[in-house]
């Protein structure tokens, strides 16, 4: 889903647009399109890169990503197992195959790769994206809590951090709290769930355990705004 509007210096603005881990971000130059299925690539405009995290069906779709690079010309950044599938779809030196650790310069915002918790994939990863003001976003796709996640929201001092509640196997709204307990973020989101209970379950957690982390609940196709964390 495209964004039309242009954030201010200091914010990003995202829509969610499925019930997985679908996302845009648009930063103040650039636009991310997150793990894109159940959508049309006519809906995205201005698309500077794709970056999915891993092979499953609700996250990765060859086909839709194969049109969406013919009407954006973007660079797609994936995991190994998914670069893979992506090699005869799309062009070699626009497909860039990513690992834990590894970081990308997509004009001026940073992708930084890291590990995912997410036993049933074969090389899942997760990403932190960071603008070009330094606004920085934590997706972490269908991933479970694991240690690792207190160093990065140390490092990064995150803004924001997609917490996955439900669908993908053992995530439910507590391991999406952990993740926040975890990473430490100014503004935890609920996705990838297709139950608005779910979501409330978590918002109550969330207030509960660690009242000072805001707790965004995203409807699909609605645009929010993140502003840098003081």
């Amino acid at each position: 889903m495209s964004i039309s509007r242009t954030p201010s210096k200091n914010e990003i603005f995202f829509v969610w647009f499925n019930k997985y881990a679908g996302v845009t971000i648009k930063t103040p130059s650039k636009t991310l399109v997150i793990d894109p299925v159940d959508v049309k690539p006519r809906d995205f405009k201005n698309v500077d890169a794709v970056l999915v995290t891993h092979e499953h069906y609700d996250h990765l779709d060859q086909p839709l990503l194969a049109e969406l690079h013919k009407l954006t010309q973007c660079m797609v950044i994936a995991d190994p197992t998914s670069a893979k599938r992506l090699k005869n779809v799309i062009p070699q030196e626009k497909l860039q195959e990513v690992q834990p650790g590894s970081e990308i310069k997509v004009g001026d915002v940073t992708i930084r790769t890291e590990r995912s918790n997410h036993p049933p994939a074969s090389t899942p990863v997760t990403f932190v994206i960071t603008s070009e003001d330094g606004v920085k976003v934590f997706h972490t796709a269908d991933s479970l809590p694991f240690p690792e996640m207190v160093a990065i929201g140390e490092k990064e001092k995150l803004d924001m951090v997609f917490c996955t509640v439900a669908i993908a196997p053992g995530t439910s709204p507590e391991t999406g709290v952990d993740i926040a307990r975890l990473t430490k973020p100014k503004v935890a989101v609920p996705y990838h769930t297709g139950s608005g209970a779910d979501q409330k379950k978590f918002a109550e957690l969330l207030k509960k355990e660690l009242p000072k982390i805001t707790c965004l609940i995203p409807e699909t196709g609605k645009i929010y705004q993140v502003s840098k964390k003081a």
